[in-house]
């Protein structure tokens, strides 16, 4: 069964539910080496992939200059390409975002990609003032006009971020994390994104990982793994690292969900395709690091929808195992 597809908001483009998070091949995940990086992305492309994120500090733009090589070579259908910026200020503040200081991202980000005009470009996850800043907007309308981004929008930490990013009509999407363990999106955001039409990407869908069902107590992870180095927030946002929810709070979670994940089917599929049962998320952007993973990722679209006592059993567990942790800080 080939990936199914959904409309990217108002830009007209159609691209694959399952879409690639390139976070992982860029770094910050353990070693990934360069050709498996790209055997990987390979994979996901050859799986019918039609939707790829990255950032420029993924690998301080290793990942964007993998994604070049490999689309080089690649002689099907091209891949739309979202990436990042902002993140390269230091330090992070608010009035970092100016238009010279974007568009100076914007001409790295399209010099590492190989390309003219940035298919979409995302403010990665500014402080939330910015979201009050009318100017930074209209610096991204400029750059549109100017042909460097084809269409922007928003990667947001929190909700309030999100509705408030909305706003702008310029905003063509907003990336957010949605999956069973943060479940708050879905109330308000995706009804009032569904009404504007703004396309939603669904990122950390598998919780770091934790989603899969094969972390356990004796879990490791390298030294340059956020899922080692950042488990407190101690590098930047805590709720990017296994979804902000405790390590061992999770776990327990976990094993609450496996009774519920059909047999023949794995709790990483079961649970990208619990986030694709909500039809205002127009793309889910699970990383990979080999291509088995990235095939597994794809093979979620072909998945029959979950059951309405499946649904409510998940809403339950998250309702009072999780959402003390987690629902009200972002």
């Amino acid at each position: 069964m080939a990936i199914q597809t959904r409309a990217f908001g108002r830009t007209g483009w159609k691209v694959s539910e399952i879409g690639f998070g390139a976070w992982a091949i860029g770094g910050n995940w353990g070693d990934v080496g360069e050709t498996e990086a790209r055997d990987t992305l390979l994979a996901a492309l050859e799986a019918g992939t039609s939707f790829v994120d990255t950032a420029d500090v993924y690998g301080d733009g290793r990942s964007e200059r993998i994604i070049r090589d490999v689309l080089k070579e690649w002689r099907g259908p091209r891949p739309i390409v979202a990436t990042k910026a902002g993140r390269r200020l230091s330090p992070h503040v608010a009035d970092g975002y100016t238009r010279e200081n974007l568009e100076a991202f914007v001409d790295r980000s399209r010099k590492n990609l190989d390309v003219e005009t940035l298919d979409l470009l995302q403010l990665h996850c500014p402080p939330t003032e910015v979201y009050y800043r009318r100017e930074v907007f209209e610096a991204l309308d400029a750059l549109v006009a100017s042909g460097k981004i084809r269409h922007y929008g928003v990667s947001v930490e929190k909700v309030e971020e999100a509705l408030k990013a909305i706003e702008y009509p310029g905003v063509a999407s907003v990336q957010i994390i949605y999956n069973i363990f943060r479940q708050r999106p879905a109330a308000l955001f995706f009804r009032e994104a569904k009404a504007r039409n703004v396309a939603v990407i669904a990122r950390v869908p598998l919780a770091s990982g934790l989603l899969t069902g094969k972390m356990s107590r004796d879990s490791t992870f390298a030294p340059d793994d956020h899922r080692m180095f950042n488990r407190h927030g101690e590098a930047f946002d805590v709720g990017e690292t296994f979804a902000g929810v405790p390590y061992e709070v999770a776990l327990d979670a976990v094993e609450a969900i496996r009774p519920l994940v059909p047999a023949g089917t794995s709790m990483a599929a079961f649970a990208l395709r619990w986030i694709l049962m909500q039809q205002a998320v127009s793309v889910v952007i699970p990383g990979a690091k080999s291509r088995a993973q990235a095939e597994a990722n794809v093979a979620a679209s072909a998945l029959a929808a979950l059951p309405a006592e499946t649904m409510q059993a998940l809403t339950h567990i998250y309702e009072h195992g999780i959402a003390k942790y987690v629902h009200h800080r972002w």
